[in-house]
């Protein structure tokens, strides 16, 4: 049949039933949720099946570089106070520097004024509290705002926005960890802080793994449930109880306990809120800046909301000396 001649029947319902198959010439494929569960719906978990498919990482790596930052903070904290200082100066660079690309298909936000002005408000905070965080801020913020110009208007809205946002997130909220260590007590505060972290990450995963069926908030992360949530509570607020009454000497216990439930809270609202950053930017992590595992952002999202938190908590139970 020569190329010219009409198709036949056959040959028009075989392609008829090839273009409904083909997807559209632009038509976006559907992006996969960052964190689903692997398994069927009804399939059982046990074992070290179910723990690994409802938790969605890799425990013995998390357990590893929790213990190898945590063994950093501590050793800057009991042998050589202002070596923490260094510690979170170092970490706000690299939060920076990770949120800076990862907003980099949205935004363009300058990274050399918010490197320098993360240092100027860890600084800041270590010489001058509270009040000249605020300003460290402030001078941030005015920098960036500055800086920016010199590049032009287009986009220029868009990137001081993005901007803001990550001097607020990462070196603004990180500078409240230099301000629980600043008094006689700090390293103890501090120490108080990272177990409360610890203990509602771990009291939720495991309740969460065993005993989860409600999901908390599924479009952001699914595999949080309401009894995971109970469980960081709970384990929180017992452990707290008993932690800041051996280590700042407090008679009191249910100050400890308002303490871990406050700070297991924001740790809960810390993971949450930088899921739904990833899901916005359609990430999985941070970076692979921890092979295997993420950025550090992902490691310390928990902190960056549990740290001014516990600062607030503690400077209204248990004030400084």
């Amino acid at each position: 049949m020569s190329h010219l001649d009409p198709p036949s029947p056959q040959a028009r319902r075989s392609r008829a039933r090839h273009d409904d198959a083909a997807p559209e010439p632009y038509e976006a494929p559907d992006v996969a949720p960052l964190a689903v569960d692997a398994e069927p719906s009804g399939a059982p978990r046990t074992g070290k099946r179910r723990a690994s498919g409802r938790a969605g990482r890799n425990l013995p790596a998390a357990i590893g570089v929790g213990l190898t930052l945590g063994a950093v903070v501590l050793t800057s904290l009991f042998v050589w106070r202002p070596a923490f200082l260094a510690v979170v100066v170092a970490a706000i660079g690299i939060g920076t520097w990770e949120m800076v690309r990862a907003v980099r298909e949205r935004a363009q936000p300058p990274l050399i004024p918010l490197l320098a002005g993360g240092a100027v408000m860890a600084g800041l905070s270590w010489f001058g509290g509270a009040e000249a965080l605020s300003l460290g801020l402030l001078a941030t913020l005015l920098a960036v705002f500055v800086w920016r110009l010199g590049e032009g208007a287009a986009g220029y809205q868009r990137d001081v926005t993005a901007a803001a946002l990550i001097a607020v997130y990462v070196p603004f909220l990180a500078s409240f960890a230099i301000l629980l260590a600043r008094p006689d007590d700090g390293d103890l505060r501090v120490l108080a802080t990272l177990l409360a972290v610890v203990l509602s990450d771990t009291g939720g995963y495991v309740v969460g793994v065993f005993f989860g069926k409600h999901p908390m908030a599924p479009s952001v992360s699914p595999k949080k449930s309401w009894e995971g949530f109970v469980g960081s509570l709970l384990s929180t607020a017992l452990g707290s109880a008993i932690a800041l009454h051996f280590l700042l000497d407090d008679g009191s216990w249910w100050r400890g306990g308002v303490f871990g439930l406050a700070v297991a809270g924001a740790s809960v609202l810390g993971d949450l809120g930088e899921s739904l950053i990833k899901r916005d930017l359609g990430i999985k992590d941070m970076s692979q800046l921890l092979p295997g595992h993420g950025g550090l952002m992902d490691r310390l999202d928990s902190i960056v909301l549990a740290a001014p938190t516990a600062y607030a908590v503690l400077a209204l139970l248990l004030p400084p000396s």
